[in-house]
């Protein structure tokens, strides 16, 4: 059975948060792989985990221990953290979103989201971000992240859940990121 979870400051979920991202990150896998299941960019370390965690819990899915599933919590405050993030953060301040800029807006980042493989297509991706939600949604007006442009099968979940992509840019490596923006107060169809 399955259990969602937020992981507040248990350092074992983190860890196994670890080893799901790093069986998923982009370089760790083949071309065909890429294309079928997606991929994940941005390697964080423990220690990067344990700072996010400590200004906000992470969201997890575990059956029975093991970590099948997350969605990474991400603040303002941590935008200086991953140098590899930083233009995102950047781009948030170029953006206009219902008037003004989204930099000025009290957002939450979604740092990360990935699935093993074995439990894709089985509404854990759904599940983890209802939990978000329901975690974040009273404190911060909206979550906002990006997907490389290339990542076809997270930008089509993202699109289910409710986020809507709102920019695109590319950044100093000539990767072009795709802005995806879920706001939490408006009529669009959520899970």
């Amino acid at each position: 059975m399955i259990n969602y979870t937020t992981t507040y400051r248990n350092k074992g979920d983190l860890e196994g948060i670890s080893t799901l991202q790093k069986a998923n990150l982009k370089k760790n896998l083949s071309d065909q792989e890429i294309e079928t299941y997606g991929f994940v960019t941005v390697d964080h370390s423990l220690k990067m985990l344990e700072n996010l965690n400590a200004i906000e819990p992470q969201i997890v899915a575990k059956d029975d221990k093991e970590v099948i599933g997350y969605v990474l919590a991400m603040t303002k405050k941590s935008k200086s953290d991953i140098p590899i993030i930083l233009p995102m953060f950047e781009e948030f301040e170029k953006i206009d979103y219902n008037g003004q800029l989204v930099s000025e807006f009290n957002y939450m980042v979604v740092g990360q989201v990935c699935v093993h493989k074995n439990y894709r297509g089985r509404g854990v991706f759904e599940k983890c971000f209802e939990l978000y939600k329901d975690t974040f949604a009273n404190r911060y007006d909206f979550c906002i992240t990006e997907i490389a442009l290339t990542n076809h099968r997270s930008r089509n979940a993202h699109k289910k859940v409710g986020f809507r992509e709102i920019h695109i840019y590319t950044d100093s490596y000539q990767t072009q990121w795709v802005i995806v923006l879920w706001d939490w107060s408006d009529s669009y169809p959520h899970i």
